[in-house]
Order: structure tokens, then C-alpha cells, then sequence
């Protein structure tokens, strides 16, 4: 469950937070058609050159549609995230 998690925040480009309870590994089988949901790193979204992230949009229709395959639902909420919060940075200094 954490690698689809983690495929599904990237492709969301928002946090996704996992409450199955799910902990062990799963062999999936999905069926889709739409590109935005099947790039992987090293294709470019139209904005993207170097080809390193995913399309800023994806067909939202198209991941929930996925979702639903697999017997899980996407639901807005609400939740804890941690962050990495940097306050300050300096160049090293030569030793």
C-alpha cells in the first residue's frame, strides 16, 4: 500500500494519507487507458523537458476510476503530514 500511496501523491501532487490498515504486499491489477495516470519518471508532462515529473493535471476521473477497481475510495480530509520546515541555511564554510 505504500508504494500505491506514494504513486498516487505524486500523481496528485497533494498528500495521501493511508487508513486501510493495509501492511502486507499486494499484486494489483489495474485497467486504464488515460496517460496522465500511467507516467512514470523519465516522461515529461508537456511543461517538463526534462521529462522528471509527472503532468501538473491529471484526469481525475481516470484515478478514481482506478481506485474503484481496486475496491478502495479516495475521500477529501483532513490530517496529520509531517513537513520539513527549514528556517535557516549558510554555505559551509572551508576547512
Amino acid at each position: 500500500m505504500a508504494d500505491l500511496i506514494r504513486g498516487l501523491a505524486m500523481t496528485l501532487g497533494q498528500p495521501v494519507l493511508d487508513k486501510t490498515g493495509f501492511t502486507g504486499e499486494f499484486d494489483l491489477n489495474l485497467n486504464y487507458t488515460d496517460d496522465a495516470l500511467v507516467k512514470s519518471p523519465g516522461s515529461a508532462a508537456p511543461d517538463d523537458p526534462g521529462g522528471n515529473r509527472f503532468p501538473t493535471e491529471p484526469n481525475l476521473s481516470i484515478v478514481f476510476a482506478a481506485m474503484d477497481q481496486l475496491g478502495l475510495k479516495l475521500e477529501p480530509a483532513k490530517g496529520r503530514v509531517e513537513v520539513l520546515v527549514v528556517d535557516h541555511a549558510e554555505r559551509p564554510t572551508a576547512n
